[in-house]
This record gives structure tokens, sequence and C-alpha cells, in this order.
């Protein structure tokens, strides 16, 4: 079995956290965090930077490490661990900038967020119910 170590990013604007729509050739059509594949040399911080940039064209600031998870899933054969970072947006205007992957970012309040949820998101809610907890203090 192979590790596969990844990052979401809890991007916050005024009081709402950023979700897209992602797309896969799995079947698994939910919405998630920004985030992806850490890259040889880079930390989680720049990690979440970058793919928050590449994803959606945002700048972040005030990030924070929150937590991590770790799911199997069976149908990639592959166990992901996911370390999740709390950040801020000056910009509430995201940009579609991966289509193959994402089929649009929206703004939801983390008490009313959209369903159905990407695996690890789901699994990391049961750990904390009330994502406010990691909203960066300005």
């Amino acid at each position: 079995m192979q590790n596969y170590l990844g990052v979401g990013v809890m991007v916050w604007w005024q009081r709402h956290l950023l979700l897209g729509r992602r797309l896969s050739e799995h079947g698994d059509c939910c919405w998630q965090f920004p985030g992806g594949h850490i890259e040889a040399g880079e930390t989680v911080i720049q990690c979440a930077e970058r793919e928050v940039r590449e994803e959606t064209g945002l700048q972040i600031m005030h990030c924070r490490t929150a937590d991590y998870n770790n799911q199997y899933f069976e149908y990639a054969g592959r166990n992901y661990f996911t370390l999740y970072v709390s950040a801020s947006s000056p910009s509430g205007q995201p940009q579609l900038l991966e289509p193959e992957k994402c089929a649009g970012w929206q703004w939801f309040l983390p008490t009313q967020l959209p369903q159905p949820l990407f695996t690890p998101i789901r699994f990391f809610l049961q750990q904390y119910p009330d994502l406010r907890v990691f909203k960066p203090k300005l």
C-alpha cells in the first residue's frame, strides 16, 4: 500500500469557508477545500499557499496548521494523510483556474456546508464538528 501526503486548506473570508465542487474520474463528485500534494522541498504552509493560488488565484495569509487525518481509499489502493491548514483571504473572488478538476468555487458558512463532502473532510468534521475553532484571529 502506498501512502500519500496532501494538504487541505480552510480558506476563510469574513465568516465563510471556500469549497469547490470536485470533479473526479472515480465518480466521487463532492465538495472539498482547495489543496493538493506536497512537492519536494515544500513546507506544509508553502504547499497551502501554492495550491490555493494555483486553484483559485487567491492569496492567503494568517496561515496556521490545524490538524490531520488519514483515510484509506480502496478504489485507488492508497492511504492518504491529509494535513489541514487554516488561512484567511483578503479577497472573496476566487477564480476557476483548473476547470478539469473543479466545477466551481463557493463560499459557505461553516455551519451550513454543502453535501456530499470529500471523505477526509467528513471524517475531520467528526473530530471537529465546529470548524470555527480554526478561523484565524485577525
